[in-house]
């Protein structure tokens, strides 16, 4: 007689064979092994050793919710993800690949990154000790303590470069983040490649206003975060700037009409 477990669905068996890494507001992350649960009858006590990481993301149900609108909210929201995530790909921005999608059980399957995050790799992120929802991620991926950029071959220069050219390929795919951090940027350990990660909040829109919110976040992202981070936010920009070409200048403008804004929101408190 199969046990109780065997009669949940197969993604719900899934998330309860997996590890919790962290669990936020919003969804919950959990690292599981795809290969060896759907290769094994569904006995995932042991992975085998090359077996390949995923990263789950379960956005649970919310009780405070209507059922039929947190269903419907928690389906959008996964495919959204998804679908930015697979435009994000087909425009060569390097992403987390897709490895599971299932909008019914809210969860989403993506490549487990075997590296670090900006975050942590520059000055001031790794002493930051509270962890925002949209930061969790950021712990996940944390290794050794000792990790620097040098244990990855790229220079603080490089890494700025290799940011603004992400970004600037996601913008010209017409992808607005929502949510640019350093946290939401891992340094791949095996190839030091940049990847952009959590997409949860990420839309498809071609108006300047987005993109260019979008770099002010991350701008106020860097001050809030990294002390001194003029030159670095200015290295991101550049590189930006060369990988926009023509559509930088109309970019900057509103830019600095961002900022404006943000100042005087900040004089008034």
């Amino acid at each position: 007689m199969l046990s109780s477990s065997f009669s949940k669905p197969p993604t719900q068996q899934l998330l309860q064979s997996a590890v919790l890494i962290s669990q936020g507001a919003e969804a919950a992350i959990y690292k599981a092994h795809l290969h060896q649960f759907w290769t094994s009858g569904h006995d995932v006590d042991h992975a085998p050793e090359d077996s390949e990481p995923v990263l789950l993301k379960y956005r649970f149900h919310k009780h405070y919710r209507h059922p039929s609108l947190d269903a419907s909210l928690t389906r959008q929201r996964i495919a959204g993800e998804a679908r930015a995530l697979m435009r994000c790909m087909r425009s060569g921005v390097t992403v987390p690949g897709i490895r599971m999608v299932d909008v019914n059980e809210g969860v989403l399957g993506i490549e487990w990154i075997d590296g670090k995050s900006v975050r942590q790799l520059l000055p001031g992120g790794a002493e930051l000790e509270n962890i925002s929802e949209s930061e969790d991620l950021d712990e996940i991926h944390e290794n050794d303590a000792a990790d620097t950029m040098v244990d990855y071959g790229v220079s603080r220069d490089a890494l700025m470069d290799m940011i603004g050219v992400e970004i600037a390929k996601m913008h010209l795919a017409d992808i607005i983040h929502g949510d640019l951090t350093t946290s939401n940027m891992m340094l791949r350990k095996q190839t030091s490649d940049l990847v952009l990660i959590d997409f949860g909040l990420a839309y498809y829109s071609t108006l300047v206003e987005d993109k260019a919110v979008d770099l002010y976040v991350l701008e106020r992202a860097f001050a809030s975060t990294h002390p001194d981070s003029e030159p670095l936010f200015a290295g991101v920009l550049s590189a930006y700037e060369k990988r926009m070409s023509k559509h930088w200048l109309p970019i900057k403008k509103r830019l600095d009409d961002v900022r404006l804004r943000g100042r005087k929101r900040s004089m008034v408190g």
